[in-house]
């Protein structure tokens, strides 16, 4: 399909709606983390270190939301909930491991890059 130019705009607001979950670090973490199989809140909560609580609630129940994970309540008392991947999540975990893949190989290229324009920067302003 060839866009057309005023198609371009909602193309890219669709796939910035769908890529954006890349630039939230925790919902990345936890995806990654989903990737391993079926966990409990707490099993999640020890994997992703740094987040709260409360972030990594608003974060599942995002990931839930976008159909990227299934939230499975268990009728124990205390009732035992569990978080695992959808068809949808774990299709997500192949671009996204390359993704991971990229920063790791490019990381010092861009440290190096953000230092030069730093410098170019600072004498520019001298």
């Amino acid at each position: 399909m060839t866009p057309t130019p005023g198609s371009i705009p909602l193309q890219c607001r669709i796939v910035n709606d769908v890529v954006s979950l890349a630039g939230d670090k925790w919902s990345v973490l936890i995806v990654i983390q989903l990737g391993e199989g079926r966990q409990r809140f707490t099993e999640v909560k020890r994997s992703v270190e740094g987040i709260s609580q409360k972030m990594l609630t608003v974060t599942l129940r995002g990931l839930e939301r976008d159909g990227y994970v299934l939230r499975t309540v268990h009728p124990t008392i205390p009732p035992k909930v569990e978080y695992e991947l959808t068809d949808l999540g774990r299709g997500l975990l192949e671009p996204l491991r390359n993704l991971g893949r990229w920063a790791m190989a490019n990381h010092q290229a861009i440290r190096d890059a953000r230092t030069r324009y730093d410098v170019r920067l600072q004498q520019a302003a001298e």
